[in-house]
Protein backbone atom coordinates (compact mmCIF):
# COMPACT_ATOMS: atom_id res chain seq x y z
CA UNK A 1 0.00 0.00 0.00
CA UNK A 2 2.77 2.19 0.71
CA UNK A 3 4.48 2.12 -2.58
CA UNK A 4 1.08 2.82 -4.23
CA UNK A 5 0.05 6.17 -2.13
CA UNK A 6 4.02 6.92 -3.27
CA UNK A 7 3.37 6.48 -6.91
CA UNK A 8 -0.06 8.61 -6.22
CA UNK A 9 1.54 11.12 -4.88
CA UNK A 10 4.79 11.50 -7.58
CA UNK A 11 3.12 10.71 -10.83
CA UNK A 12 1.60 14.20 -10.71
CA UNK A 13 4.66 15.92 -10.94
CA UNK A 14 6.05 13.64 -13.39
CA UNK A 15 3.81 13.59 -15.78
CA UNK A 16 4.20 9.66 -16.46
CA UNK A 17 3.53 6.42 -15.20
CA UNK A 18 5.30 4.89 -12.33
CA UNK A 19 6.05 0.94 -11.79
CA UNK A 20 6.19 0.42 -8.33
CA UNK A 21 8.06 -2.49 -6.84
CA UNK A 22 7.83 -3.01 -2.84
CA UNK A 23 10.76 -4.96 -0.69
CA UNK A 24 9.22 -5.93 2.72
CA UNK A 25 12.66 -6.23 4.30
CA UNK A 26 13.88 -2.24 3.21
CA UNK A 27 10.06 -1.39 3.38
CA UNK A 28 10.05 1.02 0.59
CA UNK A 29 11.58 -0.06 -3.00
CA UNK A 30 10.35 1.52 -5.59
CA UNK A 31 11.05 1.87 -9.20
CA UNK A 32 10.07 4.35 -11.49
CA UNK A 33 10.27 3.86 -15.08
CA UNK A 34 8.94 6.98 -17.62
CA UNK A 35 8.88 5.96 -21.26
CA UNK A 36 9.35 8.67 -23.68
CA UNK A 37 8.97 11.21 -20.65
CA UNK A 38 9.16 14.99 -21.15
CA UNK A 39 12.71 15.03 -19.96
CA UNK A 40 13.55 11.55 -21.67
CA UNK A 41 14.41 10.01 -18.69
CA UNK A 42 13.89 6.75 -17.05
CA UNK A 43 14.28 6.94 -13.16
CA UNK A 44 14.65 4.38 -10.20
CA UNK A 45 13.85 5.96 -6.97
CA UNK A 46 14.96 4.04 -3.76
CA UNK A 47 13.63 5.09 -0.27
CA UNK A 48 15.18 2.69 2.30
CA UNK A 49 14.01 2.67 5.64
CA UNK A 50 15.45 0.13 8.15
CA UNK A 51 13.57 1.89 11.27
CA UNK A 52 10.98 4.19 12.39
CA UNK A 53 8.68 5.62 15.05
CA UNK A 54 6.68 7.29 12.21
CA UNK A 55 4.92 7.44 8.98
CA UNK A 56 7.81 5.57 6.20
CA UNK A 57 5.22 6.23 3.47
CA UNK A 58 4.86 10.46 4.00
CA UNK A 59 8.89 9.98 4.57
CA UNK A 60 9.36 8.65 1.52
CA UNK A 61 7.36 10.85 -0.52
CA UNK A 62 9.25 13.85 1.18
CA UNK A 63 12.42 11.61 0.39
CA UNK A 64 12.17 10.84 -3.09
CA UNK A 65 10.60 14.31 -3.84
CA UNK A 66 14.38 15.73 -2.45
CA UNK A 67 16.26 13.14 -4.51
CA UNK A 68 14.02 14.34 -7.82
CA UNK A 69 14.93 17.43 -7.25
CA UNK A 70 18.69 17.32 -6.72
CA UNK A 71 18.95 14.98 -9.83
CA UNK A 72 17.97 17.19 -12.07
CA UNK A 73 14.14 16.30 -12.67
CA UNK A 74 12.19 19.12 -14.10
CA UNK A 75 8.68 17.49 -11.46
CA UNK A 76 6.41 20.73 -11.90
CA UNK A 77 6.08 21.35 -8.05
CA UNK A 78 7.47 19.70 -4.62
CA UNK A 79 5.35 16.96 -2.48
CA UNK A 80 5.74 17.00 0.94
CA UNK A 81 3.33 14.12 3.12
CA UNK A 82 2.33 14.00 6.89
CA UNK A 83 0.56 11.48 8.81
CA UNK A 84 -2.73 12.27 11.13
CA UNK A 85 -4.10 10.25 14.20
CA UNK A 86 -7.32 10.52 16.10
CA UNK A 87 -8.41 9.81 19.50
CA UNK A 88 -12.04 9.94 20.60
CA UNK A 89 -14.05 9.55 23.68
CA UNK A 90 -17.44 8.04 24.76
CA UNK A 91 -19.31 11.25 24.91
CA UNK A 92 -18.47 12.22 20.92
CA UNK A 93 -15.32 14.06 21.49
CA UNK A 94 -12.29 13.89 19.69
CA UNK A 95 -8.88 15.05 19.43
CA UNK A 96 -6.74 14.72 15.93
CA UNK A 97 -2.78 15.06 16.11
CA UNK A 98 0.21 15.40 13.38
CA UNK A 99 2.91 13.37 12.66
CA UNK A 100 1.75 10.17 14.17
CA UNK A 101 4.29 8.16 16.23
CA UNK A 102 4.27 4.20 16.64
CA UNK A 103 2.42 4.16 19.88
CA UNK A 104 -0.45 6.70 18.86
CA UNK A 105 -1.00 4.70 16.06
CA UNK A 106 -0.98 1.39 17.88
CA UNK A 107 -3.93 3.03 20.48
CA UNK A 108 -5.17 5.74 17.84
CA UNK A 109 -8.62 4.86 15.73
CA UNK A 110 -6.96 6.31 12.49
CA UNK A 111 -3.79 7.23 10.54
CA UNK A 112 -5.15 9.56 7.59
CA UNK A 113 -2.20 9.81 5.86
CA UNK A 114 -2.21 12.97 3.13
CA UNK A 115 0.69 14.13 0.54
CA UNK A 116 0.31 16.91 -1.93
CA UNK A 117 1.82 20.62 -3.17
CA UNK A 118 0.87 24.02 -2.33
CA UNK A 119 -1.16 23.90 -5.36
CA UNK A 120 -3.28 20.67 -3.75
CA UNK A 121 -3.63 17.06 -2.70
CA UNK A 122 -2.17 14.76 -4.68
CA UNK A 123 -2.51 11.27 -2.66
CA UNK A 124 -4.81 9.50 0.23
CA UNK A 125 -4.52 6.88 2.46
CA UNK A 126 -6.08 6.14 5.63
CA UNK A 127 -6.03 3.16 7.95
CA UNK A 128 -9.11 2.89 10.85
CA UNK A 129 -10.49 0.92 13.80
CA UNK A 130 -13.37 2.54 14.34
CA UNK A 131 -16.87 2.72 12.15
CA UNK A 132 -16.27 5.54 10.26
CA UNK A 133 -15.26 9.38 11.14
CA UNK A 134 -17.80 12.28 11.37
CA UNK A 135 -17.31 15.37 8.75
CA UNK A 136 -15.95 17.70 11.12
CA UNK A 137 -13.03 14.76 11.71
CA UNK A 138 -12.40 14.57 8.02
CA UNK A 139 -12.43 17.88 8.22
CA UNK A 140 -10.18 19.07 11.17
CA UNK A 141 -8.05 16.08 9.69
CA UNK A 142 -7.22 17.98 6.10
CA UNK A 143 -6.72 21.41 7.78
CA UNK A 144 -4.07 20.17 9.86
CA UNK A 145 -2.49 18.08 7.13
CA UNK A 146 -2.89 21.05 5.02
CA UNK A 147 -0.50 23.38 7.60
CA UNK A 148 1.56 20.56 8.32
CA UNK A 149 2.72 19.73 4.96
CA UNK A 150 3.54 23.67 4.07
CA UNK A 151 5.48 23.77 6.89
CA UNK A 152 7.56 20.94 5.93
CA UNK A 153 7.93 22.12 2.68
CA UNK A 154 8.38 25.91 3.92
CA UNK A 155 10.92 25.13 6.81
CA UNK A 156 12.75 21.96 5.92
CA UNK A 157 12.75 20.87 1.97
CA UNK A 158 12.42 24.15 0.23
CA UNK A 159 15.63 24.87 2.42
CA UNK A 160 17.09 22.43 1.51
CA UNK A 161 16.59 22.62 -1.65
CA UNK A 162 14.19 25.12 -3.89
CA UNK A 163 13.86 24.05 -6.81
CA UNK A 164 15.10 21.53 -9.46
CA UNK A 165 18.61 21.37 -10.40
CA UNK A 166 19.24 23.20 -13.99
CA UNK A 167 21.08 20.34 -15.10
CA UNK A 168 20.41 16.46 -14.24
CA UNK A 169 23.27 14.83 -12.28
CA UNK A 170 26.37 13.92 -13.96
CA UNK A 171 25.81 10.72 -13.19
CA UNK A 172 22.27 9.90 -14.81
CA UNK A 173 22.43 9.10 -18.14
CA UNK A 174 21.66 11.67 -20.90
CA UNK A 175 19.21 11.98 -23.87
CA UNK A 176 18.08 13.76 -26.74
CA UNK A 177 14.97 13.22 -28.56
CA UNK A 178 14.53 14.28 -32.22
CA UNK A 179 12.42 14.03 -35.56
CA UNK A 180 12.78 13.65 -38.85
CA UNK A 181 10.99 13.33 -42.21
CA UNK A 182 10.07 9.05 -42.36
CA UNK A 183 11.74 9.08 -45.49
CA UNK A 184 15.29 9.55 -44.20
CA UNK A 185 15.17 6.82 -42.14
CA UNK A 186 16.05 4.98 -44.60
CA UNK A 187 19.12 7.72 -45.04
CA UNK A 188 20.03 7.60 -41.35
CA UNK A 189 20.54 3.94 -41.12
CA UNK A 190 22.62 2.99 -44.40
CA UNK A 191 22.82 0.67 -46.38
CA UNK A 192 23.00 -2.81 -44.09
CA UNK A 193 22.84 -0.35 -40.82
CA UNK A 194 26.09 1.08 -42.15
CA UNK A 195 25.34 4.63 -41.16
CA UNK A 196 23.85 4.17 -38.36
CA UNK A 197 26.60 1.50 -36.92
CA UNK A 198 29.05 4.25 -37.34
CA UNK A 199 28.03 7.00 -35.51
CA UNK A 200 27.04 4.94 -32.41
CA UNK A 201 30.36 3.97 -32.57
CA UNK A 202 31.83 7.14 -33.45
CA UNK A 203 29.71 8.74 -30.27
CA UNK A 204 29.83 5.93 -28.24
CA UNK A 205 25.65 6.68 -28.05
CA UNK A 206 22.80 3.94 -27.99
CA UNK A 207 20.28 5.39 -30.79
CA UNK A 208 16.83 4.00 -31.25
CA UNK A 209 14.54 4.88 -34.19
CA UNK A 210 10.91 4.65 -34.38
CA UNK A 211 8.64 4.29 -37.62
CA UNK A 212 7.20 7.84 -37.45
CA UNK A 213 10.80 8.97 -37.42
CA UNK A 214 11.16 9.70 -33.68
CA UNK A 215 14.36 9.50 -32.93
CA UNK A 216 16.12 8.56 -29.11
CA UNK A 217 20.06 9.06 -28.24
CA UNK A 218 21.08 8.07 -25.15
CA UNK A 219 24.58 8.08 -23.39
CA UNK A 220 26.28 9.20 -20.15
CA UNK A 221 27.81 12.23 -21.91
CA UNK A 222 25.69 14.73 -23.03
CA UNK A 223 28.33 15.93 -25.61
CA UNK A 224 28.30 12.49 -27.52
CA UNK A 225 24.40 13.08 -27.51
CA UNK A 226 24.85 16.68 -29.26
CA UNK A 227 27.53 15.09 -31.43
CA UNK A 228 25.53 11.86 -32.76
CA UNK A 229 22.49 14.51 -33.09
CA UNK A 230 24.44 17.14 -35.34
CA UNK A 231 25.60 14.23 -37.07
CA UNK A 232 21.90 12.68 -38.11
CA UNK A 233 21.08 16.71 -38.56
CA UNK A 234 23.37 16.73 -41.86
CA UNK A 235 22.25 13.36 -43.13
CA UNK A 236 18.69 14.72 -43.40
CA UNK A 237 19.64 18.53 -44.01
CA UNK A 238 17.04 19.34 -46.66
CA UNK A 239 17.83 23.36 -47.47
CA UNK A 240 14.67 25.99 -47.56
CA UNK A 241 14.43 27.87 -50.56
CA UNK A 242 14.39 31.91 -49.27
CA UNK A 243 16.57 30.82 -45.92
CA UNK A 244 19.71 31.67 -45.29
CA UNK A 245 22.59 29.63 -44.41
CA UNK A 246 26.33 30.16 -43.04
CA UNK A 247 29.15 28.17 -44.62
CA UNK A 248 32.37 27.07 -45.99
CA UNK A 249 33.29 27.72 -49.38
CA UNK A 250 34.23 24.25 -50.82
CA UNK A 251 35.20 24.42 -54.33
CA UNK A 252 36.45 27.69 -56.23
CA UNK A 253 36.09 27.54 -60.06
CA UNK A 254 38.07 31.30 -61.15
CA UNK A 255 35.04 32.47 -64.11
CA UNK A 256 32.24 30.27 -62.73
CA UNK A 257 31.13 30.31 -59.38
CA UNK A 258 31.96 29.10 -55.88
CA UNK A 259 30.51 25.83 -54.03
CA UNK A 260 29.65 26.42 -50.40
CA UNK A 261 29.21 23.83 -48.38
CA UNK A 262 25.83 24.03 -46.11
CA UNK A 263 26.16 20.55 -44.19
CA UNK A 264 28.48 17.71 -44.41
CA UNK A 265 27.84 16.51 -48.20
CA UNK A 266 25.19 19.49 -48.75
CA UNK A 267 26.80 21.99 -51.13
CA UNK A 268 25.17 24.44 -53.01
CA UNK A 269 26.55 26.69 -55.93
CA UNK A 270 27.22 30.12 -56.53
CA UNK A 271 27.23 31.64 -59.62
CA UNK A 272 30.22 34.46 -60.51
CA UNK A 273 26.99 36.91 -60.81
CA UNK A 274 25.73 36.40 -57.52
CA UNK A 275 28.73 37.05 -55.64
CA UNK A 276 28.75 40.87 -55.57
CA UNK A 277 26.04 43.91 -56.93
CA UNK A 278 28.57 44.53 -59.12
CA UNK A 279 30.44 43.05 -61.27
CA UNK A 280 33.36 40.52 -60.48
CA UNK A 281 35.85 39.11 -62.76
CA UNK A 282 37.27 36.16 -60.59
CA UNK A 283 35.52 34.63 -57.64
CA UNK A 284 38.89 34.71 -55.67
CA UNK A 285 38.48 38.71 -55.73
CA UNK A 286 35.77 37.89 -53.38
CA UNK A 287 36.14 34.36 -51.80
CA UNK A 288 38.71 32.00 -50.99
CA UNK A 289 37.99 28.07 -50.21
CA UNK A 290 37.90 27.84 -46.97
CA UNK A 291 36.28 30.92 -46.37
CA UNK A 292 32.62 31.48 -44.52
CA UNK A 293 30.04 33.31 -45.91
CA UNK A 294 26.36 33.93 -45.36
CA UNK A 295 23.93 32.67 -49.04
CA UNK A 296 20.65 32.30 -49.48
CA UNK A 297 19.07 29.14 -51.28
CA UNK A 298 17.57 30.44 -54.54
CA UNK A 299 16.54 26.76 -55.96
CA UNK A 300 16.92 23.77 -55.23
CA UNK A 301 15.75 21.60 -59.04
CA UNK A 302 13.96 18.19 -59.30
CA UNK A 303 18.26 16.63 -58.77
CA UNK A 304 18.70 18.06 -55.51
CA UNK A 305 21.07 20.54 -56.86
CA UNK A 306 21.19 23.67 -54.88
CA UNK A 307 21.46 27.46 -56.19
CA UNK A 308 22.79 29.75 -53.93
CA UNK A 309 23.15 33.91 -54.05
CA UNK A 310 25.66 35.53 -51.72
CA UNK A 311 24.88 38.83 -52.52
CA UNK A 312 21.02 38.29 -51.83
CA UNK A 313 22.09 37.12 -48.02
CA UNK A 314 24.32 39.86 -47.55
CA UNK A 315 22.00 42.07 -48.11
CA UNK A 316 19.21 40.88 -46.13
CA UNK A 317 21.91 40.46 -43.44
CA UNK A 318 22.37 44.21 -43.90
CA UNK A 319 26.44 43.26 -44.80
CA UNK A 320 26.42 44.97 -48.04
Amino acid sequence: MHAHELEQALVPQDGETLVFDTNPVLNERVTHYCPGCHHGIAHRLVSEVLSSNGSTSQASICGSTLALMDAGVPIKAPVAGISCGLIQDDNGGFTTFIDIQGVEDFHGEMDFKVAGTKQGITAIQMDLKNDGLKHEIVKEAFRMTREARFQILDEIMLKAIAEPRKELADSAPKMIQMKINPDKIREVIGSGGKVIQKICADTGCKIDIEDDGSIFIASEDIEACRAARQTIENIVFEPEVGELYYGKVSNIRSEFGAWVELAPGKDGLVKIKDLEFKRTEKVEDVLKIGDMTWVKVMNVDDRGRIDLSRKDAMREKGLM
